[in-house]
């Protein structure tokens, strides 16, 4: 897989998940555009890590499980900073970004630094242009915009 591949994969994993998350705003969801992004776009990330380490060591040795062990712990971390307050979610947005860092820590980590350099621009085109395009189909859409919600947090 050439670095385009990577890149290539990497802008369409986060494309496909935002447009998922414009549905969810149109129907009034608390994960949107940036948390669907980032979900897809790390999944998207820890696959293509997977795929180039197997295709740099073959399959004597495995690194993989360190990997599939970040996915978990920082899962559990992830979980652990959302707060659910009646209808009010906290926090998704920030725990997705935590659980992408993870990735692109993975990343760096078996020397992807192409990958881990786009994935990091396009979590921060996803953390600060899709905010205020979210926030603008919240208005489109006659959606009430809380301060602090999963569209506005970026603690």
């Amino acid at each position: 897989m050439t670095e385009y591949d990577i890149i290539v994969r990497l802008v369409m994993a986060l494309v496909l998940g935002a447009l998922l998350g414009i549905e969810r705003v149109h129907a009034g969801k608390k994960a949107g555009i940036r948390t669907l992004g980032l979900v897809s776009l790390g999944a998207a990330l820890f696959i293509i890590i997977s795929e180039q380490v197997i295709a740099t060591y073959g399959y004597e040795i495995d690194p993989l499980r360190v990997a599939s062990t970040i996915v978990t712990g920082i899962g559990f971390l992830g979980a652990g900073m959302i707060v659910f307050r009646g209808d009010h979610i906290s926090n998704l947005t920030t725990a997705a970004g935590v659980w992408l860092s993870a990735a692109i820590g993975t990343a760096v980590g078996f020397g992807l630094y192409p990958a881990a350099i786009t994935v990091t621009v396009l979590v921060m085109i996803t953390f600060t242009l899709m905010w205020n395009f979210e926030n603008w189909l919240k208005k489109v859409f006659g959606k009430r915009i809380d301060e602090g919600d999963d569209f506005g947090d970026l603690s």
